[in-house]
């Protein structure tokens, strides 16, 4: 079955139909943009109705309540079945929340455990690298325990030129330099962001698996997804696993696990 999944992000709207873990199609529109009847959701809702990956069902999940009372009736419009994902649907879908204040979470973190325990097992840490930056822990038992917000790439660099007087703004994907010591002011920006950057995820992740190991919870797999993984050394890629679709892949596992939970009634 194709599913549709569309998750509705601070910056962007992220849209693909996937089939069994395997994406077949996807785009990312704006956020702000996503209404747009020549630009937006509606647009591709209907090239995908008559194309050759039109879905039988949609799996979705926001961050951005204003797009969320937008969007929600364009996916209804469809005729296609809808699931969103929410945190009081998650135990029925094999999700239990070890959260006080679970309705707190966002949704695409919740897609993203959903990923993990479908793709990589746990004890996992699930890094998404976008806008902000996510770290979600799921234990050995398969639970979501909780996790980390820290700023983004995009936002370090909006904010060495929001607030200062004359520091250019950076392109996020534009940070590689060869050396340590900067001698331009845009060389040492770069240099700033880009080891700033890795020096916080190292710092946050070194600090999650230590107290994963006071807990016990054995060997525990690493899971990066979102636009701004390329800006981590290289090094790294011998410890942890890149997922470009993590997300897109945990909403169709929602939307499969949902689907089981209505056939047994």
């Amino acid at each position: 079955m194709n599913v549709l999944c569309v998750d509705v992000g601070n910056t962007r709207t992220h849209i693909g139909v996937v089939r069994e873990g395997h994406v077949l199609w996807e785009v990312a529109v704006p956020t702000p943009q996503v209404t747009d009847p020549k630009a937006g959701l509606a647009r591709y809702l209907e090239e995908l109705k008559n194309g050759p990956y039109a879905p039988e069902g949609i799996a979705f999940c926001s961050v951005v309540p204003k797009a969320t009372a937008l969007v929600q009736p364009l996916l209804l419009g469809t005729g296609w079945p809808l699931f969103h994902l929410t945190w009081d649907r998650c135990a029925s879908l094999g999700l239990p929340i070890e959260y006080p204040r679970p309705e707190q979470i966002g949704q695409d973190r919740l897609a993203l455990a959903l990923g993990v325990l479908a793709y990589y097992g746990t004890p996992a840490v699930a890094i998404d690298l976008g806008t902000a930056v996510t770290f979600d822990v799921i234990n050995r038992q398969g639970a979501y325990m909780g996790g980390v917000i820290a700023p983004g790439l995009t936002m370090l660099t909006r904010s060495l030129h929001e607030q200062t007087a004359l520091l250019p703004e950076l392109d996020p994907g534009d940070l590689q330099v060869s050396v340590n010591i900067g001698s331009s002011t845009i060389e040492a920006m770069k240099i700033g962001c880009a080891t700033g950057f890795g020096g916080m995820i190292r710092a946050i992740l070194d600090r999650v698996l230590g107290e994963l190991r006071l807990r016990g919870e054995g060997a525990v797999r690493i899971v990066v997804t979102g636009g701004n993984a390329g800006q981590l050394p290289q090094d790294w890629a011998k410890e942890i696993e890149f997922d470009p679709h993590l997300l897109l892949r945990g909403l169709e596992e929602a939307w499969r696990r949902n689907e089981r939970q209505r056939a047994k009634g």
